[in-house]
């Protein structure tokens, strides 16, 4: 009865949507009640417009009207020396005049913008009239520094801070930006970054253990105001590297396309107990391990009807926090398993074999015992093979910023914004697995990946980066100034 109301507990208060519910008995009387016929809402007509177009290039002209208020934004000046004029003493040129331009930087945890000054000289001797041209943005054309850039998506997706709340902080500190402009800017450094991302995913997928989950994340209009639920397909090689692919649904065709039909000799594959793990692993041979994490949790949640043999189930993970605290490695490990997990696991399926009598199908612990015995060989596997975790809570702990960002920005409005989500989360995560500061190592990579050789993007990924690039790596002028 105690797993009963369990269980009407959380079909009333976890269904979607029920948490912004305050009142039970108004869920109640609403799904008892037959629903409204829905309304047509009020419309009106707008009159046709067009728009002028604008006659200047901001990137090369002088901005004569900025887009920010000068008495609130604090201004950094950067002048820009001209290389025409170079080597030259000051009485062989003049200064006749200027051109100014603007780019919106940011600090971590404040904005400013970068005022560059642009003499325009006239050589005397020659009389030709020269001027150096604007900074180049990372997105041509665009009036953010890559530090304004990188702190955007860092807000957005480490901080799971809302567009719409980034661009109130912004008007709030007295920059006038529009949101369409920031999700459009947004848009574009990921895309500069997706190349990165694959060469990150190719790795994973040529690794010899591969942990894979699912997560689901509402992304598209169904229609009637309501969203699609769809699925990002957590990835995490044994690198310690993670990649977030999206799939419009759970089919089992997804993970076939994902890691394809020929696996690197000896592969294994960890996973809960979905069927489509169990599938791929049948039609490409390699071997599939089960997390006991999942095995563990039907038994945990079992105790109420079964409390003594669940507590008999449980015992596992104590040799493997010996492990951990013994900080045991290679044949140590191997040993420490074999003379303990070993037979502990003998005995675990033992145990469960004598528990099935008497027991309804329809029992919460009669589940559990039946999930364990079914996936007995795989659940094995962990003993034999050292590079083979008992679990995949390393996995679940990567994947808890999809369930961090539902609770934030509730969905992706769009297929390809699901899509974008992935591939910036799986850098952000993986600089977060190799101790990597993500603001920085966005500041370099979005500066250096269009000039980098595309044979060699793998360099950019976040463990490779951390060897090659992290000590030395690409900043904002804006940190020149912080430094200065």
């Amino acid at each position: 009865m105690k797993h009963q109301l369990d269980w009407f507990k959380r079909q009333l208060f976890g269904a979607p949507g029920a948490a912004a519910r305050s009142d039970p008995e108004l869920y109640l009387g609403e799904m008892i009640s037959p629903p409204s016929t829905p309304t047509a809402p009020p419309s009106r007509t707008v009159t046709a417009h067009t728009r002028r177009v604008a006659q200047r290039d901001l990137t090369t002209d002088s901005e004569a009207v900025p887009f920010f208020d000068e008495s609130r934004v604090p201004i950094q000046t950067i002048h820009v020396p001209d290389a025409a004029t170079a080597g030259l003493t000051e009485d062989q040129f003049e200064v006749i005049g200027e051109k100014v331009s603007y780019r919106l930087a940011q600090r971590p945890g404040s904005f400013v913008v970068l005022k560059y000054l642009r003499p325009v000289t006239k050589r005397r001797d020659t009389q030709v009239i020269s001027c150096p041209p604007a900074p180049i943005s990372v997105i041509e054309g665009g009036r953010a520094d890559v530090s304004f850039a990188a702190g955007l998506l860092v807000d957005k997706f480490v901080y799971h801070l809302p567009l719409y709340r980034l661009n109130q902080r912004l008007a709030d500190n007295g920059i006038t930006v529009s949101r369409p402009w920031l999700t459009q800017l947004s848009q574009k450094n990921i895309a500069l970054l997706e190349p990165i991302h694959d060469a990150q995913f190719d790795v994973i997928r040529g690794g010899r253990v591969i942990a894979m989950d699912e997560t689901p994340i509402k992304a598209g209009r169904r229609g009637d105001g309501k969203m699609k639920v769809e699925y990002f397909g957590p990835v995490y090689g044994e690198h310690d590297e993670v990649c977030f692919p999206f799939f419009p649904s759970r089919a089992h065709a997804n993970v076939i396309n994902l890691l394809g039909l020929s696996p690197a000799e000896g592969s294994v594959l960890l996973s809960d107990g979905y069927g489509a793990y169990a599938s791929y692993a049948k039609k490409t041979g390699l071997t599939h391990a089960q997390c006991w994490a999942h095995t563990r949790r039907g038994f945990f949640e079992a105790q109420a009807a079964a409390p003594e043999g669940a507590r008999e189930a449980l015992e596992l993970y104590v040799v493997e926090e010996q492990i951990r605290e013994g900080k045991l490695t290679g044949e140590n490990k191997r040993l420490h398993r074999l003379t303990h997990s070993k037979p502990q696991v003998e005995r675990f399926f033992d145990w469960i074999d004598r528990q099935f009598q008497g027991l309804l199908p329809s029992n919460p612990f009669t589940k559990a015992l039946a999930y364990a015995r079914e996936r007995r060989l795989g659940l094995e596997v962990f003993l034999t093979d050292l590079d083979v975790p008992i679990d995949t809570n390393h996995l679940e702990r990567a994947l808890r910023v999809i369930p961090m960002g539902r609770k934030n920005w509730n969905f992706c409005w769009t297929e390809l914004g699901a899509k974008h989500v992935g591939i910036v989360q799986s850098l952000i995560v993986t600089c977060r697995l190799h101790g990597i500061d993500p603001y920085t190592y966005l500041v370099d990579v979005l500066q250096r990946v269009g000039q980098h050789p595309s044979s060699r993007v793998a360099e950019l990924t976040p463990r490779q980066w951390k060897q090659h690039f992290a000590e030395n790596p690409l900043r904002s002028d804006l940190y020149a100034i912080d430094a200065g």
